[in-house]
Protein backbone atom coordinates (compact mmCIF):
# COMPACT_ATOMS: atom_id res chain seq x y z
CA UNK A 1 0.00 0.00 0.00
CA UNK A 2 1.34 3.42 -0.94
CA UNK A 3 1.61 5.98 1.87
CA UNK A 4 -1.02 8.70 1.79
CA UNK A 5 -0.28 12.28 0.86
CA UNK A 6 -0.93 13.26 4.47
CA UNK A 7 1.59 10.71 5.80
CA UNK A 8 4.23 11.93 3.35
CA UNK A 9 3.60 15.54 4.35
CA UNK A 10 3.89 14.71 8.06
CA UNK A 11 7.17 12.87 7.50
CA UNK A 12 8.55 15.80 5.50
CA UNK A 13 7.60 18.19 8.31
CA UNK A 14 9.50 16.09 10.86
CA UNK A 15 12.57 16.10 8.64
CA UNK A 16 12.56 19.84 8.08
CA UNK A 17 11.56 21.06 11.56
CA UNK A 18 14.69 21.96 13.57
CA UNK A 19 15.11 20.15 16.87
CA UNK A 20 15.02 22.44 19.89
CA UNK A 21 17.80 21.82 22.38
CA UNK A 22 16.65 20.61 25.77
CA UNK A 23 16.57 23.41 28.29
CA UNK A 24 18.86 22.86 31.24
CA UNK A 25 17.13 22.99 34.58
CA UNK A 26 17.88 26.24 36.39
CA UNK A 27 20.58 25.87 39.04
CA UNK A 28 19.13 26.39 42.52
CA UNK A 29 22.35 25.94 44.50
CA UNK A 30 25.59 27.91 44.25
CA UNK A 31 28.72 26.35 42.83
CA UNK A 32 31.28 25.67 45.55
CA UNK A 33 34.89 26.55 44.75
CA UNK A 34 37.37 24.89 47.11
CA UNK A 35 40.86 26.36 47.43
CA UNK A 36 43.54 24.27 49.11
CA UNK A 37 46.38 25.77 51.08
CA UNK A 38 50.08 25.12 51.60
CA UNK A 39 51.34 21.54 51.97
CA UNK A 40 48.10 20.17 50.46
CA UNK A 41 46.61 19.82 46.98
CA UNK A 42 43.22 19.72 45.26
CA UNK A 43 42.52 16.08 46.14
CA UNK A 44 42.57 17.00 49.82
CA UNK A 45 38.95 18.08 49.27
CA UNK A 46 37.81 14.67 47.92
CA UNK A 47 35.75 13.63 50.93
CA UNK A 48 34.09 17.06 51.06
CA UNK A 49 33.41 17.01 47.31
CA UNK A 50 31.78 13.57 47.46
CA UNK A 51 29.35 14.73 50.14
CA UNK A 52 28.57 18.04 48.43
CA UNK A 53 27.95 16.34 45.09
CA UNK A 54 25.62 13.86 46.76
CA UNK A 55 23.72 16.82 48.22
CA UNK A 56 23.31 18.33 44.75
CA UNK A 57 26.12 20.89 44.69
CA UNK A 58 28.47 21.43 41.78
CA UNK A 59 32.04 21.71 43.01
CA UNK A 60 35.41 22.86 41.66
CA UNK A 61 38.65 22.14 43.50
CA UNK A 62 40.86 24.94 42.27
CA UNK A 63 44.55 24.30 41.66
CA UNK A 64 46.15 26.89 43.91
CA UNK A 65 49.64 27.78 42.58
CA UNK A 66 50.93 28.69 46.09
CA UNK A 67 53.24 31.33 44.62
CA UNK A 68 51.84 34.68 45.82
CA UNK A 69 48.62 35.90 47.41
CA UNK A 70 47.79 38.35 44.62
CA UNK A 71 48.80 36.02 41.82
CA UNK A 72 47.02 33.01 43.30
CA UNK A 73 43.91 35.12 43.96
CA UNK A 74 43.94 36.34 40.36
CA UNK A 75 43.85 32.71 39.19
CA UNK A 76 40.85 31.96 41.42
CA UNK A 77 39.14 35.21 40.36
CA UNK A 78 39.40 34.12 36.72
CA UNK A 79 37.62 30.90 37.66
CA UNK A 80 34.92 32.84 39.52
CA UNK A 81 34.30 35.07 36.49
CA UNK A 82 33.75 32.00 34.30
CA UNK A 83 30.67 31.08 36.36
CA UNK A 84 27.39 32.85 35.65
CA UNK A 85 25.59 31.93 38.86
CA UNK A 86 26.31 32.33 42.57
CA UNK A 87 29.50 31.00 44.11
CA UNK A 88 30.57 30.03 47.63
CA UNK A 89 34.34 30.31 48.15
CA UNK A 90 35.99 27.90 50.58
CA UNK A 91 39.63 28.21 51.60
CA UNK A 92 41.89 26.05 53.72
CA UNK A 93 44.93 27.46 55.56
CA UNK A 94 46.83 29.78 53.15
CA UNK A 95 43.80 29.41 50.89
CA UNK A 96 42.08 31.83 53.30
CA UNK A 97 44.09 34.90 52.18
CA UNK A 98 43.61 33.75 48.59
CA UNK A 99 39.80 33.63 48.75
CA UNK A 100 39.76 36.86 50.79
CA UNK A 101 41.53 38.61 47.91
CA UNK A 102 39.83 36.72 45.06
CA UNK A 103 36.30 37.64 46.17
CA UNK A 104 36.90 41.38 45.83
CA UNK A 105 34.90 42.81 42.93
CA UNK A 106 33.15 39.50 42.19
CA UNK A 107 29.43 40.16 42.41
CA UNK A 108 28.46 36.47 42.23
CA UNK A 109 30.38 35.45 45.37
CA UNK A 110 27.72 35.09 48.06
CA UNK A 111 29.72 33.75 51.02
CA UNK A 112 33.17 32.80 52.29
CA UNK A 113 34.06 29.73 54.34
CA UNK A 114 37.37 29.55 56.22
CA UNK A 115 38.44 25.98 57.00
CA UNK A 116 41.36 26.18 59.45
CA UNK A 117 42.26 29.20 57.36
CA UNK A 118 43.70 32.67 57.78
CA UNK A 119 41.22 35.55 57.52
CA UNK A 120 43.65 38.48 57.22
CA UNK A 121 43.11 42.18 57.68
CA UNK A 122 44.80 44.63 55.30
CA UNK A 123 48.57 44.38 55.66
CA UNK A 124 48.60 41.09 57.54
CA UNK A 125 50.27 37.94 56.24
CA UNK A 126 49.98 34.25 56.98
CA UNK A 127 53.28 34.41 58.84
CA UNK A 128 52.32 37.42 60.94
CA UNK A 129 49.00 35.86 61.93
CA UNK A 130 50.44 32.43 62.78
CA UNK A 131 53.02 34.12 65.02
CA UNK A 132 50.54 36.45 66.71
CA UNK A 133 49.76 33.83 69.37
CA UNK A 134 51.89 30.98 70.75
CA UNK A 135 51.24 27.40 69.77
CA UNK A 136 52.40 26.84 66.18
CA UNK A 137 55.15 24.24 65.79
CA UNK A 138 55.34 24.57 62.00
CA UNK A 139 58.73 26.31 61.98
CA UNK A 140 60.58 23.29 63.35
CA UNK A 141 58.85 20.95 60.88
CA UNK A 142 59.77 22.89 57.72
CA UNK A 143 62.27 21.92 55.07
CA UNK A 144 63.29 24.72 52.68
CA UNK A 145 64.40 24.17 49.08
CA UNK A 146 66.03 26.91 47.03
CA UNK A 147 64.21 27.89 43.82
CA UNK A 148 65.58 29.12 40.50
CA UNK A 149 64.30 32.66 41.10
CA UNK A 150 66.35 33.00 44.28
CA UNK A 151 63.46 32.31 46.64
CA UNK A 152 62.62 29.28 48.74
CA UNK A 153 59.92 26.63 48.57
CA UNK A 154 58.72 25.27 51.89
CA UNK A 155 57.74 21.66 52.56
CA UNK A 156 56.85 19.84 55.75
CA UNK A 157 59.44 17.15 56.49
CA UNK A 158 57.83 13.78 55.68
CA UNK A 159 58.71 12.27 59.04
CA UNK A 160 56.98 15.17 60.82
CA UNK A 161 54.05 15.60 58.46
CA UNK A 162 51.44 13.56 60.28
CA UNK A 163 51.96 15.01 63.74
CA UNK A 164 52.29 18.53 62.40
CA UNK A 165 49.54 18.63 59.79
CA UNK A 166 47.24 15.64 60.10
CA UNK A 167 47.49 14.05 63.55
CA UNK A 168 43.90 12.74 63.41
CA UNK A 169 44.26 11.21 59.92
CA UNK A 170 45.09 7.47 59.57
CA UNK A 171 48.83 6.83 59.34
CA UNK A 172 48.77 5.41 55.80
CA UNK A 173 46.68 8.25 54.44
CA UNK A 174 48.90 10.83 56.14
CA UNK A 175 51.95 9.22 54.53
CA UNK A 176 50.35 9.65 51.10
CA UNK A 177 49.55 13.26 51.92
CA UNK A 178 53.16 13.87 52.90
CA UNK A 179 54.35 12.44 49.58
CA UNK A 180 51.90 14.48 47.49
CA UNK A 181 52.11 17.79 49.39
CA UNK A 182 52.52 20.94 47.32
CA UNK A 183 55.22 23.37 48.47
CA UNK A 184 54.41 27.00 49.14
CA UNK A 185 56.69 29.89 48.23
CA UNK A 186 58.08 31.40 51.41
CA UNK A 187 57.38 34.85 49.96
CA UNK A 188 53.67 34.00 49.62
CA UNK A 189 53.35 33.34 53.34
CA UNK A 190 55.01 36.69 54.08
CA UNK A 191 53.02 38.71 51.52
CA UNK A 192 50.72 41.38 53.03
CA UNK A 193 47.04 41.01 52.23
CA UNK A 194 44.85 43.61 50.57
CA UNK A 195 41.27 44.70 51.31
CA UNK A 196 39.45 41.94 53.26
CA UNK A 197 36.27 40.83 51.50
CA UNK A 198 35.01 39.28 54.75
CA UNK A 199 33.99 42.78 55.77
CA UNK A 200 31.30 42.82 53.09
CA UNK A 201 30.40 39.13 52.64
CA UNK A 202 28.76 36.62 55.01
CA UNK A 203 31.68 34.58 56.36
CA UNK A 204 31.96 31.32 58.28
CA UNK A 205 34.83 29.60 60.08
CA UNK A 206 35.56 26.07 61.22
CA UNK A 207 38.81 24.91 62.82
CA UNK A 208 40.28 22.32 65.17
CA UNK A 209 41.55 22.94 68.68
CA UNK A 210 44.43 20.53 67.98
CA UNK A 211 45.76 22.57 65.04
CA UNK A 212 49.57 22.80 65.16
CA UNK A 213 49.95 25.03 62.10
CA UNK A 214 47.65 27.91 63.06
CA UNK A 215 47.21 28.33 66.82
CA UNK A 216 43.57 27.96 67.88
CA UNK A 217 43.90 31.31 69.69
CA UNK A 218 44.70 32.93 66.34
CA UNK A 219 41.67 31.27 64.75
CA UNK A 220 39.42 32.51 67.55
CA UNK A 221 40.88 36.02 67.25
CA UNK A 222 40.25 36.15 63.50
CA UNK A 223 36.73 34.75 63.84
CA UNK A 224 35.72 37.32 66.44
CA UNK A 225 37.31 40.20 64.55
CA UNK A 226 35.55 39.26 61.32
CA UNK A 227 32.25 38.74 63.13
CA UNK A 228 31.75 35.42 61.43
CA UNK A 229 28.12 34.41 60.97
CA UNK A 230 29.04 31.11 62.59
CA UNK A 231 32.24 29.70 64.05
CA UNK A 232 32.76 26.04 64.97
CA UNK A 233 35.78 24.73 66.87
CA UNK A 234 36.14 20.94 66.71
CA UNK A 235 37.74 19.58 69.85
CA UNK A 236 41.12 17.99 69.17
CA UNK A 237 40.90 18.22 65.38
CA UNK A 238 44.08 18.80 63.38
CA UNK A 239 44.90 21.27 60.62
CA UNK A 240 43.71 18.75 57.99
CA UNK A 241 40.11 19.33 58.95
CA UNK A 242 38.59 18.70 55.51
CA UNK A 243 40.08 15.20 55.57
CA UNK A 244 39.48 14.18 59.19
CA UNK A 245 36.09 15.91 59.61
CA UNK A 246 34.53 16.28 56.15
CA UNK A 247 30.94 16.02 57.40
CA UNK A 248 31.33 19.01 59.70
CA UNK A 249 33.06 21.00 56.96
CA UNK A 250 30.24 20.21 54.53
CA UNK A 251 27.65 21.25 57.10
CA UNK A 252 29.36 24.65 57.38
CA UNK A 253 29.53 25.04 53.59
CA UNK A 254 25.84 24.20 53.23
CA UNK A 255 25.02 26.79 55.87
CA UNK A 256 26.99 29.39 53.90
CA UNK A 257 25.33 28.31 50.65
CA UNK A 258 21.88 28.94 52.11
CA UNK A 259 22.79 32.44 53.35
CA UNK A 260 20.98 35.41 51.84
Amino acid sequence: MKPSVFALAAAAALLTTPMRPAQAAPRTKPIVILVHGAFAESASWNAVIARLNKAGYETIAAANPLRSVKGDAAEVATLIRSISGPVVLVGHSYGGPVITEAANGQANVKALVYVAAFAPETGESSLSLSGKFPGSTLGSAIQAVATLDGGRDLYIKPEKFRMQFAADVPKGQAALMAATQRPVAEAALAEPSGVPSWKSLPSYMIYGTGDRNIPPAAMDFMAQRARMVRTVAINGASHALMISHPAEVVSMIEMAASSR
